[in-house]
């Protein structure tokens, strides 16, 4: 049916009538409905799943699946189609969205500076950023990582962050951005 553009493809098994919109709403329904309702509740979509989630990456072949560290993963490794990292969730980090809880956009920035990919992340994190209605500030992102003691990668997730924005005589709205910043670090 899609080949015949009855249906779009949304995600591996799921379509959308054509023109209908692929909403974060709708993505994270078809990532949940890829989650066994048993476990459903016990996991936080994050990482480049979440980033799909929200519209800024292409669909993950495998869900990222975070799991709170005051849980216990043992039960869960047997899912299929799925990979599960064992982390520490704050109150802030995570949303209810679709039947599925997900990381916010700023933890899930934070996640995909820190372990993904620089050919993947960099893309991704300029998605994030250039969608206002999320709410993820390049200032806010860098100052998480940097605030982070002893942080796992933190020299790589800061290099992912300095790659997405021009040098700083660069055009565009970014590179005012950095100029505006390194004004207002330079005034402190």
């Amino acid at each position: 049916m899609a080949a015949d553009g009855v249906l779009t493809q949304l995600c591996q098994h799921g379509y959308l009538p054509p023109g209908a919109p692929a909403s974060p709403q709708l993505r994270a329904r078809a990532a949940s409905l890829a989650v066994a309702p048993a476990i459903r509740q016990r996991v936080v979509a994050g990482r480049m799943t979440a980033a799909w989630i929200y519209g800024c990456a292409a669909e993950p072949d495998r869900l990222a699946l975070l799991v709170d560290a005051n849980r216990r993963i043992s039960s869960l490794r047997s899912v299929r189609g799925c990979t599960f990292h064992e982390v520490r969730l704050g109150p802030f980090d995570v949303v209810s969205m679709g039947g599925l809880m997900v990381s916010s956009p700023l933890r899930t920035a934070l996640d995909v500076a820190l372990h993904v990919d620089a050919e993947r992340a960099v893309p991704a994190l300029r998605a994030l950023l250039a969608r206002p209605e999320l709410g993820v500030r390049l200032r806010l992102l860098t100052l998480a990582v940097e605030a982070s003691p002893r942080l796992p990668h933190k020299r790589a997730a800061l290099a992912k962050l300095a790659a997405v924005v021009p040098p700083p005589d660069g055009p565009g709205p970014a590179g005012k951005l950095r100029r505006a910043s390194g004004e207002l670090d330079a005034a402190n």
